[in-house]
Order: structure tokens, then C-alpha cells, then sequence
């Protein structure tokens, strides 16, 4: 079924709109929220929830591209239900090593004088992203937003390890001299 026609069903507040998302969108989700929580049982929750979050948030919003809809709601459940189950430690998986990263050229705060300049900071990132050649693209996505494995990431594309590791590297570099440049401190 098409995007335009499930978003429908959501606003003419179908049922028949929740089977049509898992049909097309179901393996998606639930691989995000893999990746981010090495649990099947809480995968399949974050996904489920990914569909009550949908239900609730159209109408009023119609969103453009549902697949990027859908995905960011599953992301951010599972890396608060990430945070939730591994609050005061840190886990053996994927999330704890992405956001070691990232953490060297960018910092998490929560303070809320910062908020104008993270807006800044995300339109930086998006403007670096843009910047890039799609397959450079693509790796800094899949590792960074969809938080999937180097290994996973160097058998899809059919690269080595090594190689996705030393251009994610690369790449954290010149987003930091990025950044810099566009007057960030980090």
C-alpha cells in the first residue's frame, strides 16, 4: 500500500491503518530498535509503541516521508527505553561504542541556555551530511542514526571492517574540523 493511503487510513482513524504500517514498515522499525536494544522482547515493544505513537500523533500531523516518520518515533523510544533498562551502567553493545564516537567531536548537554546552539549544531551536522558523497552518506547514517553494527554495516555494503572503521573515523574527523570551522567549541 502506498505512504499517502496508510497516512489516510491514520487520519480517517482506521484500525486497518496499524496492520498496513507493520506490513510495510514492521521489519524496519524492528531492526532499528535491534540495533539500539540487542532484545528482541523490547525491540518488539518499541515497535509496537512506534505504532500507538503514530496512532496518537496523526492526525494533526501528516508527515511527507513516513518511512523517516516512523523510524525516528522507534529510534527515540528505544534509546529512551535503552536508557531507561541501562541507567548507572553501561551495557556491551552497540549504543555504548556509538556514542563513544560521537562523543569526541560532539558532546551531549542538557543545559538550557545551549538549546540555540544545538539547533545550530544539528543544522551544521545536516549541512556536513549533505556535504558528502552518498556512500560516505550512508555509512556516517547507518552507524550513527540507525546505530547498526560495523560488522553489519561492512557486510551490507561489502566492505571490510577495517575499512568502515577507518572511514567512520575519517569522518568524525572532518565533521569535527567541520564544526570548527562553522565556529563550534569541542
Amino acid at each position: 500500500m502506498e505512504d499517502r493511503k496508510i497516512v489516510q487510513l491514520y487520519w480517517d482513524r482506521m484500525p486497518e491503518a496499524i496492520p498496513a504500517t507493520s506490513e510495510k514498515y514492521g521489519g524496519f522499525c524492528a531492526r532499528i530498535a535491534r540495533n539500539i536494544l540487542e532484545s528482541r522482547e523490547d525491540a518488539e515493544e518499541c515497535v509496537n509503541d512506534t505504532y500507538l505513537r503514530a496512532w496518537n500523533s496523526m492526525p494533526p500531523h501528516r508527515p511527507e516521508a513516513l518511512a523517516a516518520f516512523l523510524g525516528k518515533i522507534t529510534r527515540n523510544l528505544s534509546f529512551n527505553r535503552y536508557r531507561y533498562d541501562h541507567a548507572g551502567k553501561r551495557g556491551g553493545g552497540q549504543i555504548p561504542a556509538v556514542l563513544d564516537e560521537l562523543a569526541e567531536v560532539v558532546s551531549d548537554t542538557h543545559d538550557v541556555e545551549r538549546e540555540i546552539d544545538r539547533r545550530e549544531l544539528i543544522r551544521a551536522v545536516n549541512a556536513f551530511l549533505d556535504s558528502l558523497p552518498r556512500e560516505k552518506r550512508r555509512l556516517f547514517v547507518r552507524r550513527y542514526w540507525y546505530s547498526e553494527s560495523i560488522a553489519d554495516i561492512a557486510r551490507e555494503l561489502h566492505m571490510t571492517e577495517n575499512h568502515v572503521s577507518v572511514t567512520l573515523n575519517r569522518l568524525r574527523g572532518k565533521l569535527r574540523g567541520y564544526l570548527e570551522k562553522e565556529g563550534f567549541e569541542l
